[in-house]
């Protein structure tokens, strides 16, 4: 007999979403140029050039995002600009000034 429980679905989120979206747009701009530089067009340095910003634009779009997403939900995300601040620490920081 197999006493497993279900599991309920996982609930895929708008930033998952994004990222997925994200990945899939760069794997793509790779491909388009790898397959320019194989067939050598006369337009092949303006592709190049599209697939170059796209590279630089599209995980800085999806960061921008993420930070926003974060901001407006008042949670901390990855993409916040706390680099070396740990939020768990001041979290716990805080406890204590409030407990004083």
């Amino acid at each position: 007999m197999n006493d497993k429980k279900d599991k309920p679905a996982k609930k895929i989120t708008s930033r998952q979403v994004v990222a997925l979206a994200g990945v899939i747009l760069l794997a793509a701009l790779y491909l388009v140029t790898l397959v320019v530089a194989i067939v050598d067009q006369d337009n092949s340095g303006r592709l190049f050039l599209a697939c170059l910003v796209g590279t630089v634009s599209i995980p800085l779009l999806i960061w921008i995002y993420i930070w926003m997403y974060g901001k407006l939900q008042g949670k901390h995300t990855i993409a916040d600009l706390d680099l070396g601040k740990d939020p768990r620490q001041e979290e716990q920081t805080a406890e204590t000034d409030d407990t004083q």
